[in-house]
């Protein structure tokens, strides 16, 4: 017997519907479901008001909800959706459907949980119930804890803990599929109502076809079909951004186009039984790290706006006129460093970038120019398709050595050697630098150790077609370490 008579499912980070826990819960207790989607303004706007009218990401989300109304119609629904205030649309469209409960999925950044509250409170005033449940995550918030009962702050024995509690029990309990097409026929159909165009919402479409980024549903299974072959391959491969060696999901793990439950089951089948078991393990931890970012977010959300380690808002950063155009140029892809800058461009024109360049760009401009991290966390934020706040703050504090578990703050990449070891050939180097194709291999991370001959011969100009190195990474680094001094003193 149904405990409600309808419904509402809100969509958010979890555009599908399978594996879908919120979907499958309300479709189980409801003898009807309507399944609603926001665009919400609160988080649109501010795009807009940064000029961000082109983002692929809303032109992602937007190409990804037309493939859901299609696949909901087919069982029987629909897909509703709005472009309003969540706080103020959701109890609007709950009361007009006579809804008794609305469905949805957890979100720990701290603003969705001061917005769901709010949700909460307005359905509580009419006699709507809210439900939220996991989703986007195996383990959450207080779901994997030291012996005192407290939340990790160093990933290794989070991550031990972890595995251990996945393979405490021996099925798939922890990443087994929510069977949501079994109660299917629940779903409401509703009037076909035409989804808002980009151009209705203030934005406009982007080079993400052209890019041929692949969207929705079936653009993620396309993705895990082609990446199951190359796992067992993935701990040899994926540090090299020239090399088809990561999944590339990261967009549809965002937002929610593919089960996070899925693809731990992928690779625990694979540990347990592939020949690759190596490659599915380091993937796996791929995995475990953005558990591990969303439990520091929720425990710690001052990290939003504060280093980890207090010590660490103690540092001096460059911030005069001289900064403000390093960082300019670091985010032009103007830094003088091949490596830096083709991943800069990379960033600019297709909003990826590879993991390990991630690394080496953060730290550049954090240890190299000595920029407040939070400056490159925002242009992440506004530049990355897969931006998730826990794992783009995560990352930057971890560059800047002020984050949970992060690397000791005179840890300071080299910019070269990161290049002559990760793109060996400069391939990934000359497929955004054109300029420098015809520089040797061996000269290529250095171009401005050539004569001026040697140079002209391969078409360089420095100065004119590429520039001169913005900083020497040998001064950069004593100056560093002076930088950080303050924190060595205060532990």
């Amino acid at each position: 017997m149904s405990k409600f008579n309808t419904s509402l499912v809100w969509f958010r980070r979890d555009l599908r519907d399978v594996d879908h826990a919120a979907l499958y819960h309300a479709l189980k207790q409801s003898r009807q479901v309507v399944c609603v989607f926001i665009f919400d303004q609160t988080i649109l706007q501010p795009l807009l008001d940064c000029s961000l009218q082109a983002d692929r990401r809303v032109e992602f989300i937007h190409a990804s909800l037309l493939e859901l109304d299609a696949s909901l119609r087919v069982m029987g629904g629909g897909l509703i959706v709005r472009y309003a205030q969540a706080e103020s649309e959701i109890p609007r469209l709950a009361a007009a459907y006579q809804a008794e409960a609305v469905f949805a999925n957890h979100d720990f950044e701290p603003q969705a949980i001061a917005r769901d509250k709010q949700v909460s409170a307005a359905l509580q005033k009419e006699r709507c119930q809210f439900f939220s449940f996991k989703d986007h995550v195996i383990f959450e918030k207080d779901e994997i804890l030291t012996l005192s009962q407290q939340p990790f702050s160093v990933f290794t024995p989070y991550k031990n803990a972890w595995l251990k509690k996945l393979y405490a029990r021996n099925d798939d309990f922890y990443w087994k599929s929510y069977p949501v097409h079994a109660y299917s026929s629940r779903l409401a159909p509703v009037p076909v109502c035409s989804i808002p165009s980009l151009e209705e919402l203030g934005f406009e479409k982007t080079n993400l076809s052209a890019l041929n980024i692949a969207t929705g549903m079936s653009g993620a299974q396309k993705l895990l079909e082609d990446f199951l072959p190359r796992m067992g391959r993935y701990d040899r491969a994926r540090d090299f951004p020239s090399v088809k060696g990561p999944s590339y999901l990261s967009f549809h793990l965002r937002f929610g186009t593919v089960s996070i439950r899925s693809l731990v089951g992928y690779a625990v089948a694979a540990i347990r039984y592939g020949a690759g078991s190596s490659g599915a393990e380091v993937w796996l931890s791929e995995l475990i790290w953005r558990d591990f970012y969303f439990m520091i977010l929720y425990h710690h959300p001052h990290v939003v706006e504060h280093a980890f380690k207090p010590e660490y808002d103690a540092i001096r950063w460059e911030s005069d006129d001289a900064a403000q155009q390093s960082f300019q140029a670091w985010c032009d892809g103007r830094t003088g460093y091949p490596l830096v800058d083709a991943a800069m461009l990379q960033l600019n024109q297709t909003g990826y970038m590879h993991n390990r360049l991630r690394m080496v760009t953060a730290s550049f401009l954090i240890k190299d120019l000595g920029i407040d991290w939070r400056w490159g966390e925002h242009y992440f934020a506004q530049r990355l398709n897969d931006f998730d706040l826990a794992a783009n703050n995560g990352g930057w504090q971890w560059a800047a050595s002020s984050g949970c578990d992060a690397q000791p703050y005179f840890r300071i990449f080299n910019p070269v050697t990161q290049s002559e070891k990760f793109d060996p050939s400069g391939a990934f180097i000359k497929r955004y630098l054109p300029q420098l194709a015809k520089l040797d291999q061996r000269y290529i991370h250095t171009p401005w150790l050539l004569d001026k001959a040697t140079l002209a011969s391969a078409g360089v100009m420095l100065g004119e077609n590429y520039p001169f190195p913005i900083v020497q990474h040998d001064v950069a680094r004593k100056q560093t370490l002076e930088r950080y001094a303050v924190v060595k003193k205060s532990s």
